[in-house]
């Protein structure tokens, strides 16, 4: 089987490492060199390294041009596979292959169609989420699905469920492939009364707040990203909180109380306290919050939402 792969940033290496371990990919397509971090030098993409590694020639755009339709068209592939690529593809690419294109997408659709799927199911709480592969249509994420794989949310950071559905993802493709190029797949039309939508994630969803419940913070630490983060300001300092976790039995201060007990950070919120592990003081390095509660003068004091 001949296979265009197109994916751009971590999520899409198992699939790309899948496919090259089972089928012929003739060609991976990702988008430029950017920069990635917080340093001002270009970085390939996750999957151009990838590729690159793996002997795999690539072409980078970020636009599907006719110059890049015509490479694309002279892979003769039998099919096209997309993750997280993020660009959009005009008909005559999704039409190019004649099995089509196919896209691993990060939920169990028709549940959180949209760009923040991992983060969305963090944030609102699900038990489980999956992935989905699906044929990609004109709408966002609107096509049928033929394959769902599922996994468990609770306790996990957008970080370590996104390396697990991509792990995921691969592993379903790589089993779905055959199925979908011979035209034996059975394609299941999403149910549009249960469509829910995946913004993207605004910084200010992520900001902890005394206010709010244990919960709805501790779920913002764990779906928080570099580009997203959970921060808050403890004893007139911003943090970002990297970690956290629930602290049962334990009465607050007041509400909006932060406490140091021992070596433990806690922080009282409208219903409880959770404990501060590990925290990232803005300009400085990430460290243990026991570290951080050490330099406090005060044992005890208010802790607030950004502005």
């Amino acid at each position: 089987m001949r296979v265009v792969f197109m994916g751009t940033p971590s999520f899409a290496v198992p699939s790309l490492k899948a496919l090259a371990a089972a089928y012929d990919v003739a060609l991976v397509v990702t988008r430029p060199d950017a920069v990635r971090s917080r340093g001002k030098k270009l970085e390939p993409s996750p999957v151009k390294v990838a590729a690159l590694e793996l002997g795999l020639p690539v072409l980078e755009t970020s636009r599907m041009t006719p110059e890049v339709q015509d490479e694309l068209r002279a892979q003769q592939a039998d099919v096209f596979c997309v993750a997280a690529f993020g660009c959009i593809l005009p008909t005559d690419v999704l039409t190019m292959a004649p099995a089509g294109c196919v896209n691993v997408h990060a939920s169990l659709l028709p549940r959180w169609r949209g760009a923040a799927p991992i983060q969305r199911s963090i944030l609102a709480g699900d038990d489980a989420t999956g992935v989905s592969i699906m044929r990609i249509g004109e709408g966002v994420d609107t096509g049928d699905y033929c394959a769902q794989a599922s996994c468990s949310v609770a306790g996990k950071t957008a970080d370590e469920l996104t390396a697990e559905l991509a792990s995921l993802g691969g592993e379903l493709l790589v089993r779905t492939l055959p199925a979908i190029v011979d035209g034996t797949a059975t394609w299941q039309v999403q149910d549009e009364a249960l469509v829910t939508h995946a913004a993207k994630i605004a910084k200010a969803e992520m900001l902890l707040d005394p206010a709010a419940s244990v919960r709805d913070n501790m779920l913002r630490v764990l779906a928080s990203s570099d580009a997203a983060p959970a921060r808050c300001i403890i004893g007139g300092k911003p943090v970002r909180v990297l970690a956290a976790q629930v602290a049962p039995d334990m009465s607050a201060a007041g509400s909006a109380a932060f406490e140091v007990r021992g070596k433990r950070l806690y922080l009282a919120c409208s219903d409880g306290v959770f404990e501060v592990t590990e925290l990232k003081p803005d300009g400085k390095r990430a460290m243990e919050a026991a570290a951080w509660a050490a330099g406090l003068r005060e044992r005890m004091g208010t802790w607030e939402r950004l502005a």
